[in-house]
């Protein structure tokens, strides 16, 4: 009986052994799918954003702050993380939703947020939506212009609607220029 009972016990830990090595051979030898959002080009449309960026007033002038923007998901999330020059920060999550085929830009600071959304005009990300500001609790309609420049810059052109005088107001308006590349995905 004890002689039985060995030879069960071997011929079980040979079985499971066998099959694990059979599946760790299977696994090796299967070429993991890419992630997702690298087959389709939309999911590309804002890489020129990607960076290490010194960021100053379009017009000229001093630095207003640095942001770096990276790949994050395996290149489904492109994470923004912004400092001004007085410390203050913000950050932004971006993304394609092919459900919808546009881009998405939801922005978080000390006071307000953004939630915007369209997608490339003309070689430029154009997103509309709106600005949610905390200690007034309101919203007000909000757009941002992302346009790559010939010499490698980004402009970065944003405006808030003003309800007062039906007009859109420049709420920010600056030149991105790189310091360095941000190229992990995740």
């Amino acid at each position: 009986m004890i002689n039985t009972l060995k030879k069960i016990a071997v011929a079980t830990v040979f079985c499971v052994s066998a099959s694990s090595a059979s599946a760790q051979s299977q696994g090796q030898s299967q070429t993991p799918p890419p992630p997702p959002c690298t087959s389709d080009e939309n999911f590309r449309a804002f890489d020129f954003w990607i960076g290490t960026w010194e960021v100053t007033p379009w017009a000229g002038g001093n630095v207003a702050g640095n942001n770096v923007i990276a790949p994050a998901e395996g290149g489904c999330l492109l994470t923004e993380n912004w400092t001004n020059i007085q410390g203050g920060t913000g950050r932004s999550i971006n993304f394609y939703n092919p459900n919808t085929g546009k881009w998405r830009q939801i922005w978080i600071a000390g006071g307000y947020s953004i939630d915007i959304e369209g997608g490339l005009e003309d070689g430029a990300m154009i997103l509309e939506g709106s600005i949610f500001y905390y200690a007034q609790k309101n919203t007000v309609p909000f757009k941002g212009t992302w346009s790559p420049q010939p010499d490698g810059s980004v402009r970065q052109f944003l405006e808030q609607y003003n309800a007062e005088t039906k007009e859109w107001a420049v709420w920010f308006d600056g030149r991105y220029v790189k310091t360095g590349d941000t190229d992990s995905a995740d």
